[in-house]
């Protein structure tokens, strides 16, 4: 069973009268309080703000990996060099 956490905190913002009255039917649509229906939909709404940010972050890194190497190769170490002469003796090219 879930532990009920103690909220605390508050978020406060001024709305139409308009708003107001459409958030309230949507809460009453759905049988919940205005407070647990604006709650719950923020939460999914920053949910899926952050989560979308922290992939294209996690993308962006992930192609930087993939593309410095690329852009910017290392220089050949010794057995790199050793390995092409040995292909070079052993593959003949057209």
């Amino acid at each position: 069973m879930a532990i009920a956490e103690t909220k605390t905190a508050r978020i406060e913002t001024r709305v139409s009268a308009e708003q107001k009255e459409l958030i309230e039917r949507a809460a009453a649509y759905l049988g919940r309080s205005v407070s647990d229906f604006v709650l719950g939909n923020v939460e999914q709404a920053a949910k899926a703000v952050t989560e979308e940010h922290e992939k294209l972050k996690s993308d962006r890194q992930q192609s930087r990996m993939l593309i410095e190497p690329l852009l910017s190769p290392a220089s050949p170490n010794k057995s790199l060099r050793a390995a092409a002469r040995q292909h070079r003796k052993r593959v003949t090219s057209w």
